[in-house]
């Protein structure tokens, strides 16, 4: 399952008959053709289509969001948002040449130059190394547009395909945690040094509209 459980329950993403949303310029995602943007106040409603559309195939890898999740979505958006203003999260959606939402992919609790990652591709949308692809250039964002020098995730133990993405993307497995009850590991990535203050990388060099330093 495409799935790798943050540290958060709200802004995560497809939205297939559920509409998309514009496909800004942002990072191209490998050959996917694919782009990565910064999630916005207005991807709210495709991204709780997403979330809807796919709760059943996320929760066959990933503990469920619960109902409270969709009901009190507009809430929780609006604080991922203002977590995200403060430097201390970094959401992205995956988004189609077309603008549907293929995924999303959040780096969470970002301080002392690291953060959590996590990611949800669309059931639609697994099988294309889109999950690999997503991963490496969040990894890249990570260290050089937000100065990140380390990245950790967690996923259920049975979750092979997204322990196989974890790996091929330069993650180790260090240990056992728990997740909801479900018995997962802890990987942990090494980005380098960080290469000088955000502000000198982000917009430039990565063209991703929208990054808050």
């Amino acid at each position: 399952m495409a799935a790798v459980q943050d540290g958060r329950g709200g802004a995560d993403a497809s939205a297939g008959d559920a509409g998309g949303v514009a496909a800004e310029d942002g990072v191209r995602v490998g050959g996917t053709g694919a782009v990565l943007v910064r999630l916005t106040a207005g991807h709210a409603e495709a991204l709780l289509a997403f979330e809807r559309e796919n709760r059943t195939y996320f929760a066959a890898s990933v503990p469920d969001r619960g109902d409270a999740y969709f009901t009190e979505f507009t809430d929780r958006h609006r604080a991922l948002l203002a977590e995200q203003a403060a430097g201390l999260c970094h959401f992205h959606l995956l988004l189609a040449r077309d603008g549907a939402v293929l995924g999303r992919v959040n780096l969470v609790d970002a301080e002392a130059g690291s953060a959590e990652l996590g990611y949800r591709i669309a059931e639609r949308a697994t099988g294309r190394g889109l999950a690999t692809a997503a991963v490496e250039a969040v990894s890249r964002l990570a260290r050089t547009a937000y100065g990140l020098s380390e990245l950790t995730a967690v996923t259920t133990t049975d979750n092979r395909a997204s322990d196989a993405v974890l790996r091929r993307t330069g993650f180790r497995p260090v240990g056992p945690v728990d997740l909801g009850g479900l018995p997962g590991t802890r990987y942990v990535r090494s980005l380098g040094p960080r290469d000088g203050s955000p502000t000198q990388h982000a917009d430039a060099e990565l063209q991703l509209p929208g990054v808050e330093h």
